[in-house]
Protein backbone atom coordinates (compact mmCIF):
# COMPACT_ATOMS: atom_id res chain seq x y z
CA UNK A 1 0.00 0.00 0.00
CA UNK A 2 2.91 2.51 0.45
CA UNK A 3 4.77 1.61 -2.54
CA UNK A 4 0.98 2.26 -4.21
CA UNK A 5 0.70 5.90 -2.55
CA UNK A 6 4.41 6.71 -3.38
CA UNK A 7 3.33 5.66 -7.13
CA UNK A 8 0.35 7.54 -7.42
CA UNK A 9 1.69 11.00 -5.80
CA UNK A 10 4.86 10.68 -8.11
CA UNK A 11 2.58 10.73 -10.97
CA UNK A 12 0.09 13.10 -10.08
CA UNK A 13 3.31 15.19 -9.71
CA UNK A 14 4.74 14.56 -13.53
CA UNK A 15 1.02 15.58 -14.08
CA UNK A 16 1.20 18.78 -12.70
CA UNK A 17 4.42 19.37 -13.96
CA UNK A 18 5.98 19.66 -10.47
CA UNK A 19 9.63 18.52 -10.87
CA UNK A 20 10.97 19.38 -6.96
CA UNK A 21 8.39 16.47 -5.83
CA UNK A 22 9.92 14.59 -2.80
CA UNK A 23 7.35 11.84 -1.56
CA UNK A 24 6.92 11.90 2.31
CA UNK A 25 8.95 9.16 3.78
CA UNK A 26 11.61 9.68 1.37
CA UNK A 27 14.65 11.68 2.27
CA UNK A 28 16.11 13.18 4.82
CA UNK A 29 14.62 14.75 7.82
CA UNK A 30 17.56 17.32 8.38
CA UNK A 31 17.84 20.32 10.89
CA UNK A 32 14.96 22.79 11.90
CA UNK A 33 15.34 25.61 14.01
CA UNK A 34 16.98 24.81 17.30
CA UNK A 35 19.08 21.74 16.23
CA UNK A 36 22.53 22.09 16.54
CA UNK A 37 24.30 22.06 13.27
CA UNK A 38 27.23 19.42 12.94
CA UNK A 39 30.37 21.21 11.02
CA UNK A 40 32.00 19.83 7.80
CA UNK A 41 35.12 19.65 6.04
CA UNK A 42 34.57 20.61 2.11
CA UNK A 43 36.89 21.17 -0.90
CA UNK A 44 36.40 25.13 -1.88
CA UNK A 45 36.31 26.06 -5.38
CA UNK A 46 40.17 27.24 -4.26
CA UNK A 47 41.37 24.24 -3.82
CA UNK A 48 41.50 24.37 -0.05
CA UNK A 49 39.54 22.59 2.82
CA UNK A 50 36.73 24.46 4.57
CA UNK A 51 34.98 24.16 7.64
CA UNK A 52 33.07 26.30 9.93
CA UNK A 53 35.49 26.04 12.70
CA UNK A 54 37.70 28.12 10.30
CA UNK A 55 35.36 31.26 11.17
CA UNK A 56 37.09 32.00 14.44
CA UNK A 57 35.47 35.63 14.73
CA UNK A 58 32.00 34.68 12.94
CA UNK A 59 28.72 34.93 14.86
CA UNK A 60 26.93 32.81 12.56
CA UNK A 61 26.27 31.58 9.32
CA UNK A 62 24.56 32.03 5.95
CA UNK A 63 24.97 28.38 4.44
CA UNK A 64 22.81 28.13 0.80
CA UNK A 65 23.10 25.02 -0.66
CA UNK A 66 22.95 26.22 -4.67
CA UNK A 67 24.90 24.96 -8.00
CA UNK A 68 25.48 25.94 -11.23
CA UNK A 69 22.92 24.75 -13.72
CA UNK A 70 19.54 25.24 -11.46
CA UNK A 71 17.48 28.43 -12.82
CA UNK A 72 16.28 29.08 -9.94
CA UNK A 73 19.64 28.89 -8.29
CA UNK A 74 20.98 31.46 -11.27
CA UNK A 75 17.83 33.70 -10.47
CA UNK A 76 19.23 34.14 -7.02
CA UNK A 77 22.88 34.59 -7.42
CA UNK A 78 23.33 38.39 -7.02
CA UNK A 79 21.06 38.28 -4.10
CA UNK A 80 23.32 35.67 -2.54
CA UNK A 81 26.22 37.76 -3.13
CA UNK A 82 24.07 40.76 -1.88
CA UNK A 83 24.02 38.74 1.39
CA UNK A 84 27.80 37.98 1.77
CA UNK A 85 28.53 41.67 0.89
CA UNK A 86 25.60 42.80 3.26
CA UNK A 87 26.63 40.51 6.38
CA UNK A 88 29.72 39.20 6.37
CA UNK A 89 31.34 42.41 7.91
CA UNK A 90 28.64 41.73 10.47
CA UNK A 91 29.91 38.18 11.57
CA UNK A 92 27.51 35.65 9.07
CA UNK A 93 29.22 35.12 6.03
CA UNK A 94 27.80 33.08 2.98
CA UNK A 95 29.08 29.62 2.76
CA UNK A 96 27.78 28.11 -0.65
CA UNK A 97 27.52 24.65 -1.14
CA UNK A 98 27.42 22.84 -4.22
CA UNK A 99 24.86 19.78 -3.16
CA UNK A 100 24.23 18.36 -7.25
CA UNK A 101 25.56 14.94 -8.55
CA UNK A 102 27.30 15.63 -11.56
CA UNK A 103 27.18 12.10 -12.94
CA UNK A 104 23.33 13.84 -13.85
CA UNK A 105 24.16 16.87 -14.13
CA UNK A 106 27.48 17.40 -15.84
CA UNK A 107 27.74 21.23 -15.68
CA UNK A 108 27.98 20.80 -11.66
CA UNK A 109 31.33 18.77 -12.02
CA UNK A 110 34.21 20.11 -9.65
CA UNK A 111 36.11 22.36 -12.51
CA UNK A 112 33.13 24.20 -13.72
CA UNK A 113 32.04 24.92 -10.19
CA UNK A 114 35.99 26.52 -10.45
CA UNK A 115 34.95 28.17 -13.49
CA UNK A 116 31.96 29.53 -12.62
CA UNK A 117 32.64 30.93 -9.52
CA UNK A 118 35.76 32.68 -10.90
CA UNK A 119 33.98 34.47 -13.47
CA UNK A 120 31.40 35.83 -11.51
CA UNK A 121 34.08 37.35 -8.77
CA UNK A 122 32.48 35.33 -5.92
CA UNK A 123 33.22 36.65 -2.82
CA UNK A 124 32.52 33.54 -0.55
CA UNK A 125 33.62 30.20 -0.07
CA UNK A 126 31.25 27.64 -3.28
CA UNK A 127 32.09 23.97 -1.94
CA UNK A 128 31.48 20.97 -3.35
CA UNK A 129 29.90 18.44 -1.50
CA UNK A 130 30.75 15.37 -3.43
CA UNK A 131 29.29 12.98 -1.20
CA UNK A 132 25.81 14.57 -0.48
CA UNK A 133 26.26 13.87 3.14
CA UNK A 134 26.16 17.39 4.64
CA UNK A 135 23.41 17.47 1.85
CA UNK A 136 21.77 14.56 3.52
CA UNK A 137 22.71 15.52 7.06
CA UNK A 138 21.23 19.35 6.75
CA UNK A 139 18.14 17.80 5.28
CA UNK A 140 18.48 20.72 1.77
CA UNK A 141 16.13 19.67 -0.72
CA UNK A 142 15.90 22.11 -3.41
CA UNK A 143 18.74 24.52 -4.79
CA UNK A 144 18.52 27.36 -3.34
CA UNK A 145 18.18 26.19 0.38
CA UNK A 146 19.43 28.40 2.82
CA UNK A 147 20.28 27.45 6.56
CA UNK A 148 21.04 30.45 9.11
CA UNK A 149 22.94 29.56 11.89
CA UNK A 150 24.39 31.16 15.20
CA UNK A 151 27.35 30.56 17.79
CA UNK A 152 25.93 29.80 21.25
CA UNK A 153 27.37 28.29 24.00
CA UNK A 154 30.12 26.81 21.96
CA UNK A 155 27.87 25.61 19.67
CA UNK A 156 25.95 26.15 16.06
CA UNK A 157 22.75 26.40 16.01
CA UNK A 158 20.33 27.02 13.48
CA UNK A 159 18.08 29.19 13.33
CA UNK A 160 16.31 29.65 10.07
CA UNK A 161 15.92 27.23 7.27
CA UNK A 162 14.55 27.66 3.68
CA UNK A 163 14.03 30.24 1.14
CA UNK A 164 15.81 33.69 0.66
CA UNK A 165 12.72 35.84 -0.23
CA UNK A 166 9.50 35.50 -1.24
CA UNK A 167 10.24 35.96 -5.03
CA UNK A 168 12.31 33.78 -7.19
CA UNK A 169 11.58 35.40 -10.38
CA UNK A 170 12.24 39.24 -9.25
CA UNK A 171 14.08 40.37 -6.67
CA UNK A 172 12.64 43.88 -6.43
CA UNK A 173 8.79 42.94 -5.89
CA UNK A 174 10.24 40.40 -2.95
CA UNK A 175 8.19 41.80 0.08
CA UNK A 176 9.31 39.24 2.86
CA UNK A 177 13.34 39.20 3.09
CA UNK A 178 13.42 35.64 5.40
CA UNK A 179 17.18 35.34 5.18
CA UNK A 180 18.39 38.75 5.45
CA UNK A 181 15.31 39.59 8.74
CA UNK A 182 16.56 36.66 10.27
CA UNK A 183 20.42 37.19 10.61
CA UNK A 184 19.37 40.97 11.77
CA UNK A 185 17.07 39.80 14.48
CA UNK A 186 19.88 37.43 15.69
CA UNK A 187 22.59 40.83 15.25
CA UNK A 188 19.98 42.31 17.54
CA UNK A 189 19.44 39.64 20.19
CA UNK A 190 16.10 39.18 19.18
CA UNK A 191 14.15 36.27 18.32
CA UNK A 192 13.64 35.07 14.82
CA UNK A 193 10.19 35.60 13.92
CA UNK A 194 9.71 33.50 10.64
CA UNK A 195 12.48 29.92 11.47
CA UNK A 196 11.04 27.78 8.49
CA UNK A 197 9.66 28.70 4.94
CA UNK A 198 9.74 26.31 1.90
CA UNK A 199 12.85 25.86 0.02
CA UNK A 200 11.91 27.13 -3.72
CA UNK A 201 13.73 25.65 -6.71
CA UNK A 202 15.47 23.00 -8.28
CA UNK A 203 15.25 19.59 -6.60
CA UNK A 204 18.07 18.29 -5.23
CA UNK A 205 18.67 14.34 -7.11
CA UNK A 206 20.35 12.29 -4.48
CA UNK A 207 22.39 9.45 -5.26
CA UNK A 208 21.05 6.11 -5.08
CA UNK A 209 17.15 7.43 -4.38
Amino acid sequence: MKHYLIFAALVLAGTLGITSFTPIGIGPSGYKAGDVAQDFHLKNVDGKMVSLANYKDAKGFIVVFTCNHCPVAKLYESRVQALDQQFAAKGYPVIAINPTDPAVYPDDTYEKMVSYAKARNYSFPYLDDASQKITREYGATNTPHVFVLNKQDGKVIVRYTGAIDDNADDATQATKHYVADAVNALIAGQPVAIAKTKAIGCGIKMKNS
